[in-house]
């Protein structure tokens, strides 16, 4: 059976790197894979890798943009026309939104027997202007009709798309976005120094956070609340790891606060694992989210996480059992919450291992993908009518 993967671009970031995995993993012999891509993610290089390696094909279409450009759009789509009439896949499993949109397209107009699409998290948020809200929760509803199942990768988002009338909700599936559980904790022989390494204090207690900078992970209430902790306790240092466009910004803003020697940005990195290790807590101010894969990773190495209470983060976190739910905004209560983690150590210690029983073999990505298995199959040799 072959499979098309479609996404809109190979960032460093979950959706990325659980779709790369699922390609180079699914069984070889009851399966051959292709990746479909728009081009300039980080992970690119590691695409072209794979399709050497596992005789996939890879295709990058230049026009697949996460922005909405009337013109490249339709160029995206008849680039992904082209390349599915010459495959002629089996199925068809979109993710992110750009791509789970005209990749779902394109495939119906293919006739490709079987659609899947992932949501790593809607496209559409409440900080969108209605009108866009509406015309995105619009297409969302056209392409469902097209989809002969939609994977969830949280239960907020499943009943979110019900009820917002988003598919057959019996079509859903829950298949959550995994992780490779042997990988964490990761070890690190000696603490202190690669805390230095990673430019935080041999004996000081880190901070740190995990994500792009755009709206969507906010990373300036990151820094405001950093600020805010700094001024009780100025021997904690805070890591942020990720870029993005609005990178100038927060560096401008942790500059002008007069941050800059506790709050540090190392872009995208390959040693998160080893980063979380000597961190000692985590901290997340996403406004929405599916099911972050940072935040299974963070509880994963026994890090307490303090987060924003949104979406998937709540159905992983409880508060004040395996860490914190914040208000979306309250960077005051995070703040509070940090400082008081730092404060107790035996609280940290206890939270911190209820975090990492948290992260079930449901979680694991090797069931992420025997999963994805079964459902092909099972869609494949009975699919439904579109």
């Amino acid at each position: 059976m072959k499979i098309a993967h479609i996404i809109t671009r190979l960032e460093l970031g979950g959706a990325q790197r659980n779709t790369l995995y699922t390609v180079s993993h699914l069984n070889p012999e009851r399966f051959s894979c292709l990746l479909i891509s728009g081009e300039g993610g980080m992970l690119d290089d590691e695409a072209r890798e794979l399709g050497t390696k596992n005789r996939a094909g890879i295709y990058f279409i230049p026009d697949l943009i996460r922005e909405t450009l009337p013109l490249s759009d339709l160029r995206a789509l008849w680039g992904i026309i082209r390349v599915l009439r010459r495959e002629r896949p089996d199925v068809v499993h979109t993710h992110s939104s750009k791509a789970g949109i005209l990749g779902r397209l394109a495939a119906w107009l293919c006739g490709v027997p079987v659609i899947v699409h992932t949501y790593h998290g809607f496209g559409f948020h409440p900080r969108q202007s209605p009108l866009a809200r509406h015309f995105f929760v619009f297409l969302e509803r056209f392409c469902a009709r097209r989809t002969h199942a939609l994977v969830f990768v949280s239960k907020s988002n499943r009943d979110e798309a019900a009820a917002l009338g988003i598919g057959d909700p019996r079509r859903y599936h829950l298949i959550r976005s995994g992780i490779k559980l042997s990988d964490y904790p990761a070890a690190v022989p000696d603490r202190g120094r690669a805390k230095t390494a990673f430019g935080a204090g041999f004996h000081k207690n880190v901070v740190v956070s995990i994500g792009n900078f755009k709206p969507q992970k906010n990373a300036m209430d990151f820094v405001s609340a950093a600020e805010m902790v700094l001024a009780e306790n100025s021997e904690i240092e805070f890591l942020y790891v990720g870029d993005g466009a609005m990178r100038a910004a927060v560096e401008a803003r942790i500059f002008a606060r007069g941050l800059s020697f506790r709050v540090k940005l190392l872009g995208w990195r390959k040693d998160v694992a080893q980063i979380l290790a000597v961190s000692d807590i985590f901290v997340l101010t996403s406004l929405w989210e599916g099911l972050p894969r940072a935040l299974l990773e963070a509880m994963a190495s026994g890090l307490v996480p303090v987060c924003y209470a949104a979406d998937g983060i709540s159905e992983m976190v409880q508060d004040g059992i395996n860490g914190f739910l914040i208000a979306p905004g309250d960077t005051a209560a995070l703040a509070k919450r940090v400082i008081q983690l730092v404060s107790d150590e035996p609280l940290r210690r206890r939270l911190g291992l209820k975090a990492r029983e948290s992260v079930t073999q449901e979680f694991d990505i090797d069931v992420m993908v025997r999963l994805q298995e079964q459902l092909y199959q099972d869609l494949f040799s009975k699919p439904s009518a579109t």
